[in-house]
């Protein structure tokens, strides 16, 4: 296995030629230069990014505000649970990216991880906005911090917190992949059970405001999820020996961990009595997304019988558009490109 080398930041003997750039083990001379670039996804990526640009403040919670007290004690104990899980993971990504950016040595990739850094920091922003508009101070706290106390949910955090945390301790090639697999997952399959259940509220008149954030972070996350797609096959291509069938089944182990765990915090969290929604749907739903993630990254499928989207879920992907600009990057490129200004909410 390669040896996983820590980039220098000034180089001013770093290759200059595009053709000997490397996602990882180059030897760059750290210039942007967005007119040569290897890898040709990235100059698409990064427009689709920066024109995914947008304010949670602008977002109006008025309607959130009043319905957040009367909602269903069920619906309103998911709000809170599966919020607390949401503001964990982007909190640990928005530290945790920089660290991965130190051993890419693909000048326009770290360019990709610089703005996903950014809107991971911009999601956090929305949490607290969320948590500002609709509940008291004391409210908040105690919204804020479930992830500690909740032991369900801080096994969830524990899974990728061990990832992320053996990387910063021991800087090895094998490590690195586990951290870059460890984000696919969590862009991949950590936040889907959360949005759902958001976008359920918003098709049952409930939570409108909540709703749309989701759906612009959402948004951002089809753009990351696409990026360690792109990571993982450009190492594999490059390094063909570096992926090979034990790194391939520890990955799909992985993948079908983080699958088990979302199904078992959906069937916590939202439960048998949200209208709209159960404990099957969500499982089924999961299972669908665990095969997609690990067949887009060139794994066998890990559930049998979920190659298509359960026709009980098929309003998922309707609400998760934020403005009908396609954004699933594993099945269509974007149609078009809209500034938050244009985005109009049609839920």
């Amino acid at each position: 296995m390669a040896k996983l080398v820590k980039k220098p930041l000034f180089n001013p003997q770093g290759d200059i030629d595009v053709r000997s750039r490397r996602m990882v083990g180059g030897n760059p001379t750290n210039l942007n230069d967005f007119n040569n670039m290897k890898y040709a996804w990235v100059s698409p990526w990064y427009r689709q990014a920066m024109n995914n640009f947008w304010i949670p403040e602008e977002i109006n919670l008025a309607t959130d505000k009043k319905q957040y007290p009367v909602l269903d004690k069920a619906e309103r104990r998911a709000y809170d649970k599966i919020l607390s899980f949401l503001i964990f993971l982007d909190s640990i990504q928005t530290a945790n990216l920089p660290n991965i950016g130190q051993y890419i040595t693909a000048n326009e990739v770290n360019l990709c991880i610089a703005i996903q850094t950014y809107q991971e920091a911009i999601h956090s922003q929305s949490y607290s906005y969320m948590l500002d508009s609709i509940c008291e101070p004391n409210e908040r706290d105690d919204i804020l911090f479930q992830w500690k106390d909740d032991e369900h949910l801080l096994k969830r955090n524990t899974f990728i917190g061990d990832i992320y945390n053996s990387f910063q301790e021991e800087k090895t090639m094998g490590n690195f992949l586990r951290v870059i697999m460890g984000n696919y997952i969590l862009e991949g399959i950590y936040f889907y059970s959360g949005f759902m259940f958001f976008y359920n509220l918003a098709r049952n008149n409930r939570m409108p405001g909540s709703a749309q954030q989701i759906r612009y972070i959402n948004r951002d996350e089809a753009t990351h999820l696409w990026l360690f797609r792109n990571i993982l096959q450009e190492l594999q291509k490059e390094e063909p020996g570096l992926i090979d069938d034990e790194m391939k089944n520890m990955f799909r182990a992985m993948l079908k961990e983080g699958c088990e765990q979302e199904i078992a915090w959906g069937k916590y969290a939202i439960g048998e009595d949200i209208e709209g929604l159960t404990g099957q749907m969500v499982e089924d739903y999961i299972k669908y997304l665990g095969n997609l993630r690990a067949t887009n990254i060139g794994l066998e499928p890990i559930y049998d019988g979920y190659d298509k989207e359960p026709e009980t879920m098929k309003w998922v992907s309707q609400y998760s558009n934020a403005n009908m600009i396609k954004t699933d990057f594993f099945e269509a490129r974007s149609t078009a490109y809209a500034k938050s200004s244009a985005l109009v909410d049609d839920l």
